[in-house]
């Protein structure tokens, strides 16, 4: 197994040459940190403005890390990945609304991909993300146990019916629902919420999963309270692991108001705090399901010898692995060959309300040290290899 993601016939078998050439010229453009600040002022400024710029955005950035514009634009890649085992999460990455008309789209959106995993095996999850449901001004009025007045507590009251409409959709059909995690300032409500509903369509079997970030470095012990508490209910704990997204953010958020920065305090400590709660989940399975969201090599390895140390089947339908699309396909399509449940986040949407999400990718890949070298190490031998 240790050289196992070095394969790149296999990483990147689905990839025609030209996409093979796209992905290395984009990698090499996101290597460049000045090139990503500069590119991501000037999109801002041009979709600001309303410039016509979506053809250029849609022809590169969008297309390497999107599935397309609506569900039914991304059919093909969703196809195409199936052909070599790797699964697809539709993914509705419009961001930054905050009106009840789009809370309602982006609950019907989910509910839309509850209904395509009915019909087709290639989507076994479906996922949204807390903000999508509700404004942030009011998750966080209730992390922080501030009093809501009487319009807020209709929006809660709305955003709960969001959250259970979409949790009952997912049970009925038996399709798990992934539901993301975000800011630390808003994510106790967010948690609170996504623990009644586990209570609600987690008995038998884990439907929905929560998120656990976990360059935060009190997450292993919310997770050891929350199996406490399951145990005790009767219900099963589904979590989507992954390392994080907003480390600047919340370390500039804690100085500037003067609290304990939530986030471990290096690399090597959230390492540890990654692979531990993979641990603390495969030892535990049988009142658990993990999803396992990890562009580290290790962390994949150490997922892989975890499964077989504790006799699991390769398929066992309680572990998963997963990557985002556009990224690290060394790892998702060599670990599907292997026979493990594997699923790539497909992110769809209109181009102008999808690229907050692209912006974060850029920018995480430039502060990801080895991430982006690594891409382009793979992209280069492939290429490489086909002569191109």
């Amino acid at each position: 197994m240790e050289k196992l993601f070095d394969n790149t016939e296999v990483a990147f078998a689905i990839k025609s040459n030209s996409e093979l050439d796209r992905a290395f010229y984009l990698f090499e453009m996101i290597k460049r940190q000045p090139l990503v600040k500069i590119g991501t002022a000037v999109t801002k400024f041009a979709l600001k403005t309303h410039l016509p710029v979506e053809g250029i955005i849609r022809a590169t950035v969008f297309d390497h890390f999107c599935g397309g514009v609506t569900e039914k634009d991304c059919m093909p890649i969703i196809d195409k990945m199936y052909t070599k085992n790797v699964h697809s999460v539709l993914d509705y990455s419009a961001e930054g609304k905050e009106v009840e008309e789009h809370f309602d789209l982006a609950m019907s959106k989910t509910l839309n991909t509850i209904k395509f995993g009915k019909e087709k095996e290639s989507l076994p999850f479906a996922v949204f993300k807390p903000t999508g449901f509700g404004r942030l001004e009011i998750y966080q009025k209730i992390t922080e146990g501030k009093e809501l007045d009487g319009h807020e507590e209709a929006e809660w009251k709305r955003i709960k019916e969001r959250y259970n409409t979409v949790s009952k959709a997912a049970f009925d059909a038996d399709i798990p629902l992934l539901i993301d995690a975000e800011e630390t300032w808003m994510q106790d409500a967010a948690d609170n919420l996504i623990e009644e509903m586990m209570v609600k369509y987690n008995k038998e079997r884990v439907i929905v999963f929560g998120t656990l970030q976990l360059y935060r470095w009190d997450r292993l012990d919310y997770l050891k309270k929350l199996h406490k508490r399951a145990k005790e209910q009767g219900f099963n704990v589904g979590m989507k692991l992954v390392r994080g997204a907003y480390m600047e953010k919340e370390r500039d958020r804690a100085e500037k108001y003067g609290y304990k920065d939530p986030i471990c305090v290096d690399k090597d400590a959230t390492d540890k705090m990654y692979n531990d709660v993979q641990q603390y989940m495969i030892e535990n399975i049988e009142d658990m399901a993990v999803f396992s969201g990890t562009h580290n090599e290790e962390s994949s390895y150490l997922l892989m010898n975890l499964i077989e140390k504790h006799h699991l089947d390769r398929n066992d339908k309680r572990v998963w692995f997963g990557q985002l699309f556009g990224m690290s396909d060394h790892i998702s399509f060599n670990t599907a060959k292997e026979g493990y449940n594997v699923a790539k986040y497909l992110p769809f949407g209109p181009v102008r309300d999808v690229m907050p999400y692209l912006i974060r990718r850029a920018e995480e890949n430039t502060s990801v040290a080895g991430q982006t070298n690594r891409e382009l190490e793979l992209l280069k031998r492939e290429r490489e290899r086909r002569k191109i």
